[in-house]
């Protein structure tokens, strides 16, 4: 009976390991490398097959002579099409047919296995494996941007790793690695918001981030004035300052006006304002809500666009 128990295990060990190895296998020939800094290598992913490679934007030290090294051992020129270093994610474009591209994974969940994949050198793809122990967001980085989801991992990025994808045990991409993000633990930005930033790159060779043109800081709404308007939230953004000429205040916003909603959706914070705006876009009419002198108005503005 014990050497039937040890049979299984061994067995049922076996065929995890050869399901992981066909993972990165099947990744792998997406998986490329990328010089564009004076040490080490990075890694890139082939985003789509007419040429467009994401990798992590910090890996890029220089914008011109930007080599790709393909899975099939070739090397490539590429050129930049567009960067967001709030998120870290930089999009590159190879003349080269015939590329693979990545397969895309549904939605990440905690206590998944995922493998961290790279390819920072010349030869095959390298490996580690974790599993996803949090995923969460909307978030600030270091740098300013912000990221709407984010996925924390166990999985060990090694030197050269940024850029490369996460992906589940089936080789499919969750989100693409980087070790700029944060200094203590492996996160991976989700595939879907690579995708909107990709779609914003290509449009516009950056990503459009909107603004009203105003300093704010939260504020507890008065229980009466909820009852009296029935708004169903505790705090708003208490207004006090608005740029020159800026959206705010060719809106006729005011010192002193209390932001509680945009196009009807409640604002809390300065999160909210933020995910608010994004949602709106560039150069869209919104509508905002604000209390004045005691009174509840609705106020059209044009978003602006952060530069």
């Amino acid at each position: 009976m014990e050497q039937n128990n040890i049979d299984i295990q061994g067995g049922v060990l076996a065929e995890m390991s050869n399901e992981l190895a066909k993972a990165v296998e099947n990744a792998g020939a997406s998986v490329v490398r990328v010089d564009a800094r004076r040490r080490q290598g990075a890694s890139g992913i082939v985003w789509d097959a007419s040429g467009l490679i994401v990798t992590a934007d910090h890996v890029l030290e220089r914008e011109d002579d930007i080599i790709v090294g393909l899975a099939d051992g070739t090397e490539v020129a590429a050129t930049i099409v567009g960067r967001d270093p709030g998120i870290d994610i930089a999009l590159l474009r190879v003349q080269k047919e015939g590329l693979v591209s990545i397969e895309h994974a549904s939605d990440p969940k905690v206590g998944h296995l995922a493998l961290a994949i790279g390819r920072p050198g010349p030869g095959g793809p390298m490996a580690t494996v974790g599993i996803i122990s949090a995923v969460g967001g909307p978030s600030r980085t270091w740098r300013g941007g912000r990221v709407e989801e984010w996925i924390r991992t166990d999985a060990v990025l090694y030197p050269g790793f940024s850029g490369g994808p996460l992906v589940n045990v089936n080789g499919q991409m969750l989100g693409l690695n980087t070790s700029y993000l944060s200094q203590t633990t492996s996160i991976a930005i989700p595939a879907g918001t690579i995708s909107a930033t990709v779609s914003s790159l290509l449009q516009h060779g950056k990503v459009r981030r909107g603004f009203l043109g105003i300093t704010s800081q939260m504020v507890a709404l008065p229980q009466g004035l909820q009852q009296r308007f029935n708004i169903k939230q505790d705090t708003a953004l208490l207004i006090f300052s608005a740029q020159p000429n800026g959206p705010a205040e060719k809106a006729g916003l005011m010192v002193g006006d209390i932001l509680v909603s945009i196009d009807g959706e409640g604002i809390h914070d300065s999160d909210d304002l933020q995910r608010a705006l994004t949602r709106t876009g560039v150069g869209q009419t919104a509508t905002l809500g604000i209390i004045r002198g005691g009174e509840l108005r609705d106020v059209s503005i044009t978003v602006g666009e952060r530069t």
